[in-house]
This record gives C-alpha cells, sequence and structure tokens, in this order.
C-alpha cells in the first residue's frame, strides 16, 4: 500500500518541507517520505512513523532502521509539548476570568433580587450588557448603579433593569453629572 497524497503533504507540513536529516529544502532538494522503521521491519505507513527526507538522504538510509530520532523531528516535537502547555494555561487563565465575570454578575443579580425576589437575569442580558458594562467600568460602579436603580425603580423590574442600563451608559460616556 502507498502513502496517499494527503498523509505525504501532511508529514511534509509537520516537517517544515525540510529534510529530517541534512536539512535541506525545495527546491534545492526533492523531497520525499520515508519511515522511520522501515516496512522490511514491520514498519507502519502511520504518519507517526513517517518523515520527512530528501531524495539523496533516503536513498543514503535505504532499510536501515533509526535508533534516535533525528534531532529537527524533536525539536518539533518539543515545539508541539511548548505550544500544548500554553494552550492549557491560556485555557486555563480564560477559565478563571470568566470564573471572576459571573461572580461579578452574580453579586449585581444578587442587589437586584433583593428587591425582586422571584426575578432573574436573562441569559441575554448577563451575557452582552453586563459583561460589556464589566469591561467598561469597575465592579463597585456597576454595583452602585444597581442599588440606585432598585431604591428608585421598585415596583417594575423590566422598569428597574432599564433606569439601571441607563446610569450605566452614562457612566461609560463620562457623563456622571447625569447619574447621580
Amino acid at each position: 500500500m502507498s502513502i496517499s497524497k494527503k498523509i505525504r503533504f501532511e508529514v511534509f507540513k509537520r516537517d517544515g518541507f525540510q529534510c529530517a536529516y541534512c536539512g535541506k529544502t525545495p527546491p534545492e532538494a526533492i523531497l520525499e517520505v520515508d519511515h522511520i522503521i522501515p516496512k522490511s521491519k514491520k514498519g507502519e505507513d502511520d504518519i507517526n512513523n513517517l518523515i520527512t527526507s530528501c531524495f539523496d538522504c533516503n536513498r543514503g538510509k535505504r532499510d536501515i532502521s533509526l535508533n534516535r530520532i533525528p534531532n529537527k523531528m524533536t525539536e518539533n516535537l518539543e515545539i508541539l509539548k511548548l505550544r500544548e502547555n500554553q494552550l492549557k494555561e491560556y485555557r486555563k487563565y480564560i477559565g478563571k476570568i470568566e470564573c471572576r465575570i459571573n461572580n461579578d454578575i452574580n453579586e449585581i443579580e444578587n442587589i437586584f433580587q433583593e428587591t425582586y425576589k422571584d426575578n432573574t437575569f436573562t441569559e441575554k442580558f448577563r451575557n452582552a450588557s453586563v459583561k460589556l458594562f464589566l469591561k467598561s467600568l469597575p465592579l463597585q460602579t456597576i454595583k452602585d448603579a444597581m442599588y440606585k436603580a432598585t431604591s428608585k425603580v421598585y415596583h417594575d423590574p423590566e422598569g428597574c433593569i432599564r433606569y439601571f442600563c441607563g446610569i450605566c451608559w452614562i457612566r461609560i460616556k463620562g457623563e456622571s453629572k447625569y447619574a447621580e
């Protein structure tokens, strides 16, 4: 069974279109795909057993099994491991930020629920309006706006939300004299 063009291209792409043995690249060299464990020694056509090789290096190696992975591949592996760890840490960091934002939204909603016991924020309001306010204003300013809104509009939850949003937008625009 021959190696498909798609697999060949993936191997070339993974190895940076460079011979793993000598470092040559096109047009200086014609690239081929070589088996790390030769087919004659029961090597598979699996992408993890394939490596980019130039014509000359591949003919020089013949069916000799590699006792060690060439430097280029080990460097690529280290880079991939580093990227994976960075991505994992980044996702963890983003998760912490999302958790903090949700806790802040819950604090603001709790103030609202002190007046409107059976009412909660809609997901759309939480994820659009309140998150936007949190990006633009300090948490305490937003909490103060909710305290003010619930003290002025205490019989109409929708009217309270509109009043709260108005206060926050005025604060964002810097027109603090109107938000007093």
